[in-house]
């Protein structure tokens, strides 16, 4: 599993952000999307990327994917969008930090999965047609 973190402008852009992720670098998500600081995260990114950011985010959200780290940046890579994504490896330290703060952080709102959690086909022709087979009623007035 890998750990997603996202930085951004609003709320609008993390959701969009979280989205692109589900549909078009094709990863699943397994936890919900958490609220993380926003200066927190800052200082994270800061540490990971080892250079100061050129523009401080207004607000963040992490979650974990089901796929493997090396897999999550490849696919992250295909894709563009509207807030920063950043794959927090277990190799850092900040992944346990990071971690951590996921356990005690609020829900992300607005946040629902666009994928189909319903594996089951669904027979349509199961209920019975309440229509009337009458001649009367097919006649043209």
């Amino acid at each position: 599993m890998a750990l997603i973190l996202i930085r951004g402008e609003n709320d609008k852009k993390l959701l969009n952000a979280i989205a692109d992720i589900e549909r078009h670098a094709n990863l699943n998500i397994s936890s919900k999307p958490k609220i993380i600081d926003s200066k927190f995260t800052d200082l994270i990114v800061e540490k990971i990327l080892k250079s100061p950011l050129k523009t401080k985010s207004k607000v963040a959200t992490a979650f974990f994917v089901k796929e493997d780290t090396t897999f999550s940046i490849s696919q992250i890579k295909k894709i563009h969008p509207p807030a920063h994504i950043i794959v927090v490896s277990d190799e850092y330290q900040e992944f346990e930090e990071l971690n951590e703060k996921l356990k005690k952080s609020n829900d992300f709102k607005g946040y629902y999965s666009n994928k189909n959690k319903n594996t089951e086909l669904k027979d349509y022709k199961s209920k019975k047609n309440n229509y009337s087979t009458t001649s009367k009623e097919f006649k043209s007035k």
